[in-house]
């Protein structure tokens, strides 16, 4: 199909060139007109070109925890945002390369990297493994996490270090890395928090506590780290219906699902998508302003 441009191009400079035979004056106005046509097609090619699938191109972005649920979710609209995507898994390789293929098949970039966040060693070696593949690093998303329900009376020590050490510890950990990573360009971290970080229920009370050390350690890295041009800023995701919920049984149609849509202003629970598009955002230049920042995705949770 001929663009827009083109045909307003040829519309104009035939009606004007019935008038410009030896016509000094419309000569010239043809050929300002005909120049700024012609730089009006060339920005109508641009924009065609940089649809929404290139505001992240070239950058490399690491997501950890990225092998199912919401973590999947971020890598795929990174990938389909144009940039080349580290997934990071603890345990589910086939899982993380299945992502990796979506990924690839959608024509983007992405390998798949395993690590366990939450020790030293393994999160060196990610880093490491990253900056040999794609020679640079741009944007963290600390999404490997997790969640562990169960009032006081059922509280263990074990449970409270599992959680801390994934969701607190490895945070602490990625961030480490990652300044170094960034180098002088400075870069985007962004951090999966939860709203129970800030209104915990009764029964996520360690994981409550431990996504509120995720929001004073995005607020404290947010001001320690600005200088360097590095943005740190936190996505707070209501009810999200991935396989984490699904696998204690909860369908769409399950009662406690029925729920927590019931306290959702739009209706309906975020999906890791909506949680990927936004993280795409903080990890792309429209958002080079934004830091220290709580952007919580839930449909208006309440």
């Amino acid at each position: 199909m001929t663009p827009p441009a083109v045909i307003f191009h040829h519309a104009i400079i035939s009606k004007i060139s019935i008038l410009t035979v030896d016509n000094p004056i419309m000569t010239t106005t043809n050929f300002v007109l005909d120049t700024f046509l012609r730089y009006l097609q060339l920005n109508f090619d641009l924009i065609k070109s940089k649809k929404m699938g290139n505001q992240l191109e070239n950058k490399i972005v690491i997501v950890t925890g990225a092998s199912k649920g919401i973590g999947a979710g971020i890598a795929k609209q990174m990938g389909a945002a144009g940039a080349k995507v580290v997934v990071n898994y603890a345990s589910s390789k086939s899982d993380a390369d299945a992502v990796v293929n979506e990924i690839m098949q959608a024509g983007g970039t992405a390998i798949a990297l395993q690590g366990d966040m939450s020790k030293q060693a393994d999160v060196k070696a990610l880093f490491q493994q990253t900056l040999q593949s794609f020679g640079r690093l741009d944007a963290l998303v600390n999404n490997a996490g997790i969640y562990e329900f169960a009032l006081l009376e059922h509280f263990s020590e074990d449970s409270y270090r599992r959680i801390f050490d994934i969701n607190v510890l490895g945070i602490l950990l990625t961030s480490q890395e990652a300044v170094k990573a960034f180098g002088d360009h400075g870069g985007s971290i962004i951090n999966i928090s939860s709203y129970a970080g800030n209104r915990p229920d009764p029964y996520s009370l360690v994981y409550g506590a431990s996504k509120g050390a995720v929001n004073s350690i995005t607020t404290s890295l947010s001001q320690e780290l600005g200088s360097k041009q590095i943005r740190v800023n936190a996505i707070q995701p209501g009810g999200v219906l991935t396989e984490g919920v699904q696998k204690f049984g909860a369908t769409a149609e399950s009662e406690p699902v029925k729920q927590m849509i019931s306290k959702s202003a739009l209706g309906r629970m975020a999906t890791p998508a909506d949680i990927g598009k936004m993280a795409v955002f903080l990890a792309s230049d429209q958002s080079a302003i934004v830091t220290g920042q709580f952007i919580e995705v839930s449909g208006g949770y309440k």
